[in-house]
Parts: structure tokens; sequence; C-alpha cells
């Protein structure tokens, strides 16, 4: 039996607010008596229901359409649920739309509505069970990324939320209160002592804290890494929060984007990127953006940072310039990892230009072409296991 219509609706919400829609009580409140007092008989119609309760910016409709396709892209639009008019079966029933195995109608055998408002017409109650076909980001993983359209990729920002990039750690300089930490923490052993009568009888200590390293992502956005661009900056968004990471693009100019990318949903943050870098889809120079990063942040936002760097390797410039800043950021770096979409082809080497020359310097070299070759990626930012580059 398909669950009622308000308990769907509580679901729907708590997926839409995983998915980074700013839903609050308020709005799920306003989403389920609209479900309740519209009985919507069509998925159409639910989704009119979510638009007009749930989004309060226009740009918010790709990401709410893109979480409802997910959770209801199962169901059928071509007739109406339940309704007595629809064409008849092959088993002589009005056909109510939802398939063998799903229904969108009343309960078996014609019981009472369930979760209907009282007096509310005498046809059979709607209920919309959840889909059983496969999600629609499932669909999408083995898809590479340059195939997918805005609303496909917008779909998989909820799959995205499941990575999580991890950076390997670093000891602060700051301490915490640790039971066999190398440091005495002097002020506390003395408050302590206060009740031995002034002898410091147990000497409390204190340990550096370990804390995640900075993670740096300098992403190519010249014309041949535009779709892969778009999929890699959602991700980090999703994967990410986009507050532990500092994100810069580049194409002929630098830009830095840790601002633009926080607090706001996927879609919002890619349109604000596009908006901020003027230099989107244009020409590549790795090396002169290289060195201008590291000219105005590489004294300090470089220095022990895991930096990943997002480029097909197709260089404009002068690869030796490239060579000789990758030099410098790998004095600085912790690690270097490449995520270069177009080492998914097996016979890939990188014999010329700018990925010859950055080959070198880098830890590890990563597709990171598709949703499920994503996994490679996370793995290489933490740092697990070895070098992950093809032999040169």
């Amino acid at each position: 039996m398909g669950a009622d219509l308000p308990g769907v609706a509580a679901g729907f919400v708590d997926r839409c607010r995983a998915a980074g829609l700013p839903v609050g009580p308020d709005g799920a409140q306003r989403f389920a008596g609209a479900v309740v007092a519209v009985a919507p008989g069509t998925a159409a119609r639910l989704l009119s229901c979510a638009r007009a309760t749930l989004v309060s910016d226009p740009a918010q409709l790709p990401l709410l359409d893109a979480v409802f396709a997910e959770v209801f892209g199962g169901l059928t639009d071509d007739v109406r649920r339940g309704d007595p008019t629809a064409p008849p079966t092959e088993d002589g029933k009005p056909d109510d739309g939802a398939g063998p195995g799903r229904r969108v109608g009343g309960a078996a055998g014609g019981g009472a509505p369930r979760g209907a408002p009282g007096g509310r017409g005498k046809g059979p109650a709607r209920e919309v069970g959840m889909p059983v076909a496969a999600s629609g980001a499932e669909r999408l993983a083995d898809r590479d990324f340059d195939a997918l359209g805005p609303d496909e990729l917008a779909l998989l920002a909820v799959a995205m939320r499941r990575f999580r990039l991890a950076t390997p750690p670093r000891r602060s300089r700051r301490t915490r209160r640790a039971a066999h930490g190398q440091h005495v923490d002097l002020r506390r052993t003395l408050r302590a002592a206060r009740r031995t009568g002034g002898d410091p009888v147990r000497l409390a200590r204190r340990a550096r804290r370990s804390v995640p390293r900075r993670l740096v992502v300098l992403c190519d956005i010249s014309g041949s890494m535009e779709p892969w661009a778009r999929a890699l900056l959602q991700l980090l968004y999703c994967a990410t929060g986009a507050q532990r990471a500092e994100v810069f693009t580049f194409a002929t100019r630098l830009t830095r984007l840790t601002r633009v990318m926080a607090r706001t949903s996927p879609a919002v943050a890619l349109e604000r990127a596009a908006r901020l870098a003027p230099d989107w889809s244009g020409g590549t120079r790795i090396g002169e953006a290289l060195g201008r990063f590291l000219d105005l942040h590489g004294g300090g936002m470089a220095r022990g940072a895991v930096v990943l760097v997002v480029s097909d390797g197709w260089e404009t410039g002068d690869p030796a310039e490239l060579a000789r800043q990758m030099a410098r950021l790998r004095r600085r770096a912790h690690r270097i990892v490449w995520a270069n979409p177009r080492t998914r082809h097996a016979g890939y080497r990188p014999l010329v230009g700018g990925m010859a020359a950055a080959w070198p310097y880098c830890d590890a070299v990563v597709s990171a072409h598709r949703l499920d070759a994503l996994d490679e990626l996370v793995a290489a930012l933490r740092g697990a296991g070895r070098d992950s580059r093809p032999a040169g």
C-alpha cells in the first residue's frame, strides 16, 4: 500500500532540505497543507504544489525539480490518477496511471481514503507511492559530465552530497587537553594544586591538535573544460559546503570564487561564478594563472595545503613557464592532485604541452569525468594509496 500524501510530503521536504534548499518547518507545513487541500491527481500538480510552497527564489527551481524527479520520477502524467473517466485497462478497470506494482489511488479493496480531508469528493482516495524504478542519479552515474545538460547536472547534486572531500591532517599550533600530552599545562596544574596544599600531585598535560589541511582548488574554465568545470564546482559545493575550500577559477585570468560559492544552492553558485569570471569558456594560460596565485596567495594559503588543479592541460602559453610555476607550487603545497578528464582513455600519455610539463610535479592524476569516477578523486585528495598517475 502506498504511503498517504502528508507522509510522502514530509519525506520529500526532508530530501529537499538535504539537497540544499532552505526549507524550514513553515514551508513543510505549507506544502503538506497544499497537498491535502489539492489532493493532486498527477505528478505535475504535485510539482506545482511544491513550487508554490517550497521555493522562495526562481533560481531554486532547477534544484527542486531535480529532487522531485529523483523522488517521483517513476510516476506518469499522461492520465489523471484515480480518474474514473480515464481509459480502461485490460482488466476493465479505470487506469490510475501508476503501472503494475505502484498505485496512485485508494487503499486496497476500495477502502476509505487515508489522510484525505472529510467530505472532499466521492472518488477513490489518491495516494502517491514512492517510485520503484532506479533514481535519476543512478541512471546518470556512468555518463560523462560533458554529455549532461544543466537539468541532469542539477539532478546529480543530491548524489554528490554523499562524497566527503577530506584532506590529510596536520598538527596545529593550538593544543588541547590530553591525558598523556607532551606539554605540561602549568595553569591547570597549579589550579589543581590548590586542592592538595599547593603540591602539584598530578601534572596536567596538553597535546597539539590535529586539523584537516586546507583544500585549494584551481579550476580551468576554458572552453574545452566548461562541462567538467561546472560538474566539479558543483561537487565542491555539495561535498564541502564551500566553506572549507578555497576556490579559484582561471582561463586567461585568475578569479577567486570562495565567497561566491558559500551559503547558496549549487545552481545559484554556478550562475554567480559564471558572472564573476569574465573569461569563462575563454583560452587557457595555466602557467600564468598559477604564477598569479602563488604571487598573491602562495605565502600562506598554499603552504601545507592540498591543491587540486582541474584542467585538461591544454596550455596556450609557454609550457616551460608552467613547469616553473609547478615547481614553485611543489615546494609549498603538501600534495598536488590534478583532475584531467582526458586521462579516462586507457591510452592517454602526457607527451606534449602543458600536461607534460606539469606531470612530474603531481602526486596524483585522476579523471573525475563522471559520477562513478569521483571515488578516485576523493581518495587522491585524502592521500590514500600510492601515486595514481598512469605511466608517463
